[in-house]
Order: C-alpha cells, then sequence, then structure tokens
C-alpha cells in the first residue's frame, strides 16, 4: 500500500508539471509576438541615416511610391517615412497612417561620374545631343522633383537624353558612378554618400523644388507604442542632429 501510494503521487506531481507548461506556451507565444521588430518603411535616400538613428529597427527602404503600394496592400509597417509630402497626406486621406509631420527637406544635384567622360561642366551641358542622363521615374518624389527643376530652369529638352528611368535614387547614384550614364539627378546627401566615385555640379539659387519628407505612425501597426517612439526619435534633437550630419536640411 505504502508503494501504490508514492506512485500515485509522483503521478501527479508529473501531471501537475505537464498542466504548468501547458498553460505557459501560449504566454510565450504572446511575449515573442509582442516583442517583434520596429518595422520601418523609409525613402531610399533614408537608407545611410535612419539606421543610426535608431539600430534596433527593422528597415524597407524603397522609392516612396512603392512604399505607399506596399502599405495599401496591407504590409506589415509600423512606420512610413517618405521623401516627398504626396504620399503620407494621400495614405492619411485614406486612413492608412496617422497625421504625417514633415521631418527634414534636402537639396536636389547634379552627378556626373569621377572621370567625366563627356565632360559634362554646367547644367547646360545635359542638353546637348547624344548625352546619357538617367533619372528616376515619375511617380518616384526625385524623379518627380527632377522634373520641376529642369522646367524651372528651362533645360526641358535634357528628357530627350533620358537612358534609363531609375526606381530611386540608389539606383540613378549606382548608373551614373558606375559609368554607365554621363549624368543623373540625386539628393544632395546621396552624393555625398557615394563619395568620389561621382563629382557634383550644384543647381543654381532659385531653381530647387521644395523637397519636403514626412514620417507617419501606419494606423495598422502592431507595434503602436514603439513606432510613436521612433517618430519622436526623428524629431527630437538626437533625430535631427543625425540629419544634419548625413547633409539633410532641417525642417522649419
Amino acid at each position: 500500500m505504502r508503494r501504490i501510494g508514492w506512485l500515485f503521487l509522483i503521478v501527479t506531481f508529473l501531471l501537475t508539471l505537464a498542466a504548468c507548461g501547458g498553460e505557459n506556451e501560449p504566454q510565450a507565444e504572446a511575449s515573442g509576438e509582442s516583442e517583434r521588430p520596429l518595422t520601418v518603411y523609409a525613402a531610399a535616400s533614408l537608407t545611410e541615416v535612419f539606421p543610426t538613428i535608431d539600430p534596433t529597427a527593422r528597415y524597407n527602404f524603397a522609392a516612396s511610391d512603392d512604399l505607399a503600394t506596399q502599405i495599401r496592400e496591407g504590409a506589415p509597417a509600423d512606420v512610413y517615412a517618405a521623401a516627398s509630402s504626396k504620399y503620407p497626406q494621400e495614405l492619411f486621406d485614406e486612413q492608412l497612417v496617422e497625421e504625417p509631420v514633415t521631418f527634414a527637406s534636402n537639396r536636389l544635384v547634379l552627378i556626373v561620374p569621377k572621370d567625366n567622360p563627356a565632360g559634362i561642366e554646367t547644367l547646360q551641358d545635359v542638353t546637348r545631343p547624344g548625352t546619357k542622363l538617367v533619372v528616376a521615374a515619375e511617380g518616384v518624389p526625385v524623379g518627380d522633383y527632377t522634373r520641376e527643376a529642369l522646367d524651372e530652369l528651362k533645360l526641358a529638352d535634357a528628357l530627350d537624353n533620358i537612358v534609363s528611368n531609375e526606381d530611386d535614387v540608389k539606383g540613378v547614384v549606382g548608373k551614373v558612378s558606375l559609368g554607365e550614364a554621363d549624368a543623373g539627378f540625386v539628393y544632395s546627401t546621396d552624393a555625398a554618400a557615394a563619395g568620389d566615385e561621382v563629382s557634383v555640379i550644384e543647381l543654381p539659387k532659385g531653381s530647387q523644388p521644395p523637397i519636403e519628407y514626412q514620417i507617419a505612425v501606419v494606423t495598422g501597426s502592431k507595434n503602436k507604442e514603439a513606432a510613436e517612439a521612433f517618430v519622436q526619435k526623428v524629431l527630437g534633437r538626437g533625430g535631427q542632429q543625425a540629419l544634419k550630419a548625413a547633409g539633410f536640411l532641417l525642417a522649419q
């Protein structure tokens, strides 16, 4: 009888442990879900600077218009940062993001390969027949800014020399750096990031298009608190200093 009693106690103890383990499993899963990394969808021109502001976030860098499309299709983004006010405002009107906030600006410049085989020295040179010009596609913010600037400069003829419309600003930098194009219009921050692979030709004062970077929390975010904290980092002193150090113009 004593042996049976001990066996009963052991079996009861083991069953209790198994029950406790079963109860804890869903809690562990829930904990894992809450610790999902913050996912930031950001314009390609922010590739170098955003990870310095928050190295723990998970980033998806691409053209602002492509990112807006992904968010419309239900992509799991927590924060959206664009190189334009157009797409954040559209998503806000569609109730897909919370009210956007302007956090930075930029400048447009013309870049040429370091060895400059086409001998481009001025903006007017991009209108010469046979010049291989690469720009971002229409709809991509930097592509739209490029077309605005050329129109303002009365250099729209340069559009006849376009040999490639790239998906984002990094595509333009890449083509020029590799010598696959004679020139391309990019943000000054991306020209700086390319280092000595390119040379820069500045646009004259008064011809710069108004460039406005906006950021917003995605309304469907499963990580709302962390998303709001990220936005505050970008808007805060540390974030603004990082943007300035990377060559961005601060929001007025």
